[in-house]
């Protein structure tokens, strides 16, 4: 099969966990033990979240005050070429030694007239208290917003249009590779007003929505977006909270889920559903090979079987 995998940022740097070098390999060791079982055997596109990394990497650029603080897109990048490191270092060092591993800086094209630049929506760094996220913001002049228990800082989030570097991400996948590709969202660029050529911008391209456009892209069998829950709940943290098993687009569109989180994962696996007729799942890492299978996680197709 055909595989393409989202990890969560959250997957590889759990939630309030201090976002260390030693707590950042550890995650990453154990995503890696687990996406290494359903390697065999099919071909695989992993990409991730940056969320909690790119916000810490904002705020290290922050205190050094001597220049102005790096881009987002340059953030990005680092952040992508971080964790692709990571992750291809720790997946190579599990599978046999013919199966080749590539991490891959990737350029991802938006629209510089996204409404998403004048709302900004996507939640990246550390958690913070009411009272911390309106001191940071009056500091640093971000857009914070709430983000579960707790509140984070908002960026833009524009759509992803298109990856320049498809044709070599297929290429390599066709060729046996396990690649790790758009990390983070990828990089985002647009092209330069009245002119020949890309500029980064100040975004970060949620990375769900990446992956999907990948999936189609690519024509996978399966899209599988994992994260830190073992599916999509129905009323989440209330007493009646319900996971849901089996459903379908048309079912999950008379829903709400919480923006930042669960609501572009359930859209990003309902477009490659709709566009491929093929499944998506979501649900936890640790159940990966049972979400592959059909039995865990919240298993999304175009009819309920």
């Amino acid at each position: 099969m055909k595989l393409v995998i989202a990890l969560g940022g959250n997957a590889l740097l759990r939630r309030a966990e201090l976002p260390s070098a030693g707590n950042q390999l550890e995650n990453i060791r154990r995503a890696a033990a687990q996406l290494v079982r359903v390697a065999a055997g099919n071909d695989m596109l992993l990409t991730h979240g940056n969320g909690p990394q790119v916000g810490l990497l904002a705020l290290q650029s922050a205190a050094y005050t001597a220049v102005e603080s790096y881009p987002l897109d340059v953030l990005d990048a680092e952040s992508e070429g971080m964790l692709g490191y990571l992750l291809e270092q720790e997946l190579a060092n599990l599978l046999p030694a013919t199966r080749c591993v590539v991490s891959l800086l990737t350029r991802v094209e938006v629209d510089r007239n996204d409404p998403a630049f004048s709302k900004p929506s996507k939640p990246i760094g550390p958690m913070y208290t009411k009272d911390q996220a309106d001191a940071v913001a009056a500091q640093r002049h971000w857009t914070t917003g709430p983000d579960g228990k707790g509140f984070r800082r908002l960026v833009a989030s524009p759509k992803p249009m298109r990856i320049p570097a498809l044709d070599a991400i297929r290429c390599l996948l066709n060729h046996g590779a396990l690649i790790i590709a758009a990390g983070g969202g990828g990089i985002p660029v647009t092209r330069k007003p009245g002119a020949v050529g890309m500029q980064g911008v100040e975004a970060v391209i949620d990375k769900d929505l990446c992956s999907s456009m990948l999936a189609i892209e690519l024509q996978a069998d399966c899209l599988i977006i994992a994260t830190d829950v073992p599916a999509i709940y129905l009323n989440w943290g209330e007493p009646n909270e319900r996971a849901l098993v089996r459903t379908t687009p048309e079912e999950l569109a008379q829903y709400s889920f919480a923006m930042g989180s669960m609501a572009p994962k359930v859209e990003a696996a309902c477009a490659f559903v709709r566009a491929t007729g093929k499944r998506a799942v979501i649900g936890s890492l640790d159940q990966i090979e049972d979400m592959l299978a059909g039995v865990a996680g919240t298993q999304i197709s175009p009819f309920v079987h």
